[in-house]
């Protein structure tokens, strides 16, 4: 299905082709499920000459298959692109293309790169080979090295509005609980299909994160249930409610897209320590699975939240972080 929301994104770059400012390179950030993907493939086919003129992104990706596109990720096994992947990578850019359109490669994510990786790509990141377009894809900007950053151009994609949202994935499924799944995917759209199928388990874990903050539940106990679950799931979740409320709190109110945290709980937080809280789980977002002992670590976030954040990056024992090296 179309994505209605990224019109302006298409008439943009028409624009920079009818304008000859097409970049060599373009990095394409914004948040999860708002499309960064169908946005990459459309280009791709674009730039390849495979899309019919009027075609909007459209979701789910239809990765297309071509001699001159190449699309890398992390392998199956592993969390991060390595120095091999992007050393084959630049030297097939250095080929000829085989239908004379060029050639486009996607990295995706480009924040998995590892340091080497990155580097490595740099020379071709300023200069391309040819007629190569490279397209990098990132969820998380904050992660990218800034001599990777500075040499892209950046596209930014963010939520649409909520009714745009809600009208969009009423089409998908007619009469489901979008407003729900909505909210608990922060906003954004595609995000929310996958919000859908787990809506029980957000309302569940939100009841938990409430009851904590009222000093009504057990860090340990919620701890334990939500061990059970997705660690994946459980982080990206966690991570979306403290931006929202992050959000909330440096613009001087108690709402914000996406926040389900009751306001009184809110008002129980040491507001300083939000962003604090926000950083040590992003931090462990970006570990590989299996590095930390989940439960444990579960178990310091949630001692820190039910504490009001009072503790949060003061006391080695309650930071969250301590536990990494616990064992997994």
């Amino acid at each position: 299905m179309d994505i209605s929301w990224q019109g302006e994104f298409v008439q943009a770059w028409r624009d920079r082709v009818k304008h000859n400012r097409l970049p060599h390179a373009v990095l394409l950030a914004g948040p999860v499920g708002v499309g960064k993907r169908s946005a990459a493939v459309w280009i791709a086919r674009e730039r390849l000459r495979m899309l019919p003129e009027s075609a909007l992104p459209a979701h789910p990706p239809d990765f297309p298959k071509h001699p001159d596109l190449r699309w890398i990720s992390p392998p199956e096994d592993k969390q991060s692109i390595g120095i091999e992947q992007v050393r084959d990578l630049v030297a097939d850019l250095s080929l000829t293309s085989h239908a004379g359109a060029g050639k486009v490669a996607v990295i995706d994510p480009a924040n998995a790169m590892t340091n080497n990786a990155a580097n490595s790509l740099l020379k071709t990141l300023e200069e391309p080979p040819g007629d190569a377009l490279l397209i990098l894809i990132a969820d998380r900007v904050g992660r990218l090295p800034a001599t990777v950053f500075s040499r892209c151009q950046r596209i930014e994609f963010a939520p649409p509005g909520e009714a745009d949202a809600l009208a969009w994935l009423d089409q998908l499924r007619p009469g489901a609980a979008w407003s729900d799944a909505l909210r608990a995917a922060g906003g954004a759209p595609i995000s929310a299909v996958a919000a859908l199928d787990s809506l029980e388990t957000s309302t569940a874990m939100m009841r938990d994160l409430n009851a904590l903050g009222r000093g009504r539940a057990s860090p340990i106990d919620v701890a334990a249930r939500w061990a059970k679950l997705d660690p994946v799931y459980v982080l990206n979740w966690l991570a979306q409610q403290v931006q929202a409320a992050a959000i909330s709190v440096s613009a001087g109110r108690d709402s914000a897209p996406g926040l389900a945290i009751d306001e009184s709980v809110l008002r129980r937080m040491d507001r300083r320590n939000v962003f604090c809280y926000l950083d040590i789980i992003n931090r462990l977002r970006g570990q590989p699975g299996g590095s930390y002992n989940v439960q444990l670590t579960l178990e310091g976030l949630l001692i820190d939240w039910a504490d009001g954040l009072r503790g949060c990056g003061h006391e080695p024992a309650g930071d969250g972080m301590s536990f990494l090296t616990a064992g997994g």
